[in-house]
């Protein structure tokens, strides 16, 4: 019975924030369109959007914009947290952002004379800004049952690209191989 009760207030966790938006939707396109003395169909969901996008611009600029700023200025006054907070930053920006980072997965050979690889990523391939030769990339080789790993200088004849989703070789570098690997994903 315990489980039961439980279930059904999850079940109202679900369904109470749901109706109650549809609700106030539909309670808002009916009192705009009763305001105006005439009809015009889809008049309540053109105002309504017009009005979400004023709030939102509104909170970007009037709220968003100087709690920005002020982060902005307590970090110039802490380098280390910059610095900490800026590869933190960038770090998320490659899972979620435009600018995906581990795109590139390679095989990095460890010896001259070995068989023995790793698995990495290809994070930059233009070395230039820090003057390292011609023929060299960065690999991050990230650590297994980890959220760490190692950033290496390694010359383009040691790496071999891997022909498999990025997104299946983290998850399989990650998991120390134990994962399955899922051959229909995306590339």
């Amino acid at each position: 019975m315990k489980k039961i009760i439980n279930y059904f207030l999850q079940g109202l966790l679900y369904i109470v924030p749901i109706t109650v938006t549809f609700y106030v939707v539909y309670w808002s396109f009916k009192k705009i369109d009763g305001i105006l003395p005439f009809e015009m169909p889809g008049l309540g969901i053109l105002v309504i959007t017009l009005l979400i996008i004023l709030i939102g611009y509104l909170g970007s600029t009037i709220i968003t914009s100087p709690i920005n700023a002020f982060f902005q200025k307590l970090l110039e006054k802490a380098p280390l947290l910059k610095t900490i907070y800026t590869a933190v930053k960038d770090l998320m920006g490659t899972f979620v952002g435009n600018k995906k980072g581990f795109k590139k997965a390679v095989f990095v050979k460890i010896f001259e004379n070995s068989t023995i690889e790793r698995i990495g990523f290809v994070t930059n391939d233009d070395l230039e800004k820090l003057n390292i030769n011609e023929g060299r990339v960065l690999v991050y080789i990230p650590h297994s049952y980890n959220f760490s790993g190692n950033l290496f200088v390694v010359e383009k004849k040691y790496i071999t690209p891997i022909n498999a989703p990025s997104s299946e070789i983290m998850k399989l570098i990650v998991s120390g191989g134990v994962s399955e690997f899922n051959h229909s994903s995306e590339k």
